[in-house]
């Protein structure tokens, strides 16, 4: 078998190896294996269920590592099996190259180059998505999937459906996936960076058969469905749970003493704007719409012509250990609006329908009367400060 020896070296020294997944994609496959070769012997191919001539072409690869699934289970359930077979093997990191043909083996290299500078990298392959011959839903569906990614991480990426990656397994071995098929590539960039991956994109040249002879698994409706329940879960989990952790993290003296001189008392805006700011962000924290508080609040922001900073760090009233003291006063706050017809929780007897819906009229009714009651209190307390502190500078100077 021709081989570069340098880069099978190369592999071996960084403990890479390269998983690929395939599935009914026999007319490419062995090509696809063969260049890979050339660059390492560390192949693992992960064979989904294929009812093709698939498992004929791989016994002529005996020396490989082959796995082989009874019935097809998704791309995301082989990378994962591919992972940790990897793992077990005593890999650190796996490069994954499609088997349809359309990613060069050449490009291999620029992932291993990358990795001895950049160590625990997750290295995403970037294609070109405006040359020509790329499928318009291709092209759509990358734009959505970067806008999402963007939302759920704050790191904007090129190309987050290439399938041209680098991971580094050992650092996500133990990662919990909440998705099987294609969108488990989505679901991994989301979860590396909450661990605090750095992800970087790397140029790779793309190649797209003519439409007459391309075969495509991607099932347009079910699997859009199933990338956009998975984006809700990410973004619902991101903005409840992850952003609100990593703002807790990033509190300092240096970072708050920033926030205040930059933000609060910038000389270039008004108190008011900035009170307003504060009375948005606070009313988002609040207001029952878990999950899109934060995207709602930078939207009005951008939209009122608001600091931004301001609005978001305020929003951020609504990080866990503030939530159940939030339900709290804002169920009470229901409770004295309904006056006689209030609810009180009661969890030994009488949960019936009825108690559930009064309980959810209740809380919804109190959290926005104090949503609004709070983000004004908070308001004018703001621009009450800002003007003290404004008129004490006037007065040294």
């Amino acid at each position: 078998m021709e081989h570069n020896q340098q880069y099978w070296d190369l592999f071996n020294k960084s403990k890479t190896c390269v998983i690929i997944p395939t599935y009914n994609n026999c007319k490419t496959l062995e090509k696809v294996i063969d260049g890979v070769s050339y660059y390492t012997e560390n192949i693992i191919v992960v064979n989904d269920g294929s009812t093709d001539d698939t498992e004929n072409i791989l016994k002529k690869y005996a020396t490989f590592n082959i796995i082989t699934f009874n019935k097809n289970s998704g791309k995301g359930c082989a990378l994962k099996k591919g992972f940790k077979y990897a793992c077990e093997k005593g890999f650190e990191y796996a490069i994954t190259i499609d088997s349809d043909g359309q990613h060069f083996a050449e490009d291999l290299p620029k992932f291993i180059e990358l990795i001895e500078k950049e160590p625990d990298s997750l290295i995403i392959g970037a294609r070109n998505m405006s040359q020509e011959g790329i499928p318009v839903k291709s092209s759509f569906g990358n734009k959505f999937s970067n806008f999402w990614v963007l939302i759920e991480t704050g790191i904007k990426l090129p190309d987050t459906q290439s399938g041209y990656r680098l991971y580094p397994i050992k650092r996500l071995e133990k990662t919990r996936y909440f998705s099987k098929k294609f969108e488990f590539e989505i679901e991994v960039i989301a979860r590396a960076a909450w661990k605090g991956i750095n992800i970087i994109p790397v140029p790779v040249k793309i190649y797209y058969s003519p439409k007459e002879s391309r075969i495509s698994h991607f099932r347009p409706f079910r699997d859009f469905l199933r990338i956009s329940v998975l984006n809700t879960y990410l973004v619902t989990i991101a903005l409840l749970f992850v952003r609100p952790f990593i703002f807790i993290r990033s509190l300092n003296k240096k970072n708050i003493k920033y926030f205040v001189k930059n933000n609060l008392l910038n000389p270039e805006e008004s108190n008011i704007r900035k009170a307003v700011a504060v009375m948005l962000g606070i009313f988002m924290g609040i207001v029952p719409i878990w999950g899109y508080q934060l995207i709602l609040a930078i939207l009005l922001a951008h939209i009122l012509k608001l600091n931004k900073s301001i609005v978001i760090v305020t929003a951020n009233i609504s990080i866990p250990p503030m939530i159940p003291l939030i339900l709290f006063i804002s169920f009470k706050t229901g409770g004295i609006i309904m006056g006689s017809a209030a609810s009180h929780l009661s969890f030994t007897s009488g949960i019936t329908f009825d108690t559930v819906k009064n309980n959810l009229y209740q809380y919804l009714i109190g959290s926005i009367c104090f949503a609004v009651l709070f983000s004004i209190f908070c308001g004018l307390l703001s621009f009450l400060i800002l003007q003290s502190y404004r008129r004490k500078k006037i007065a040294i100077n």
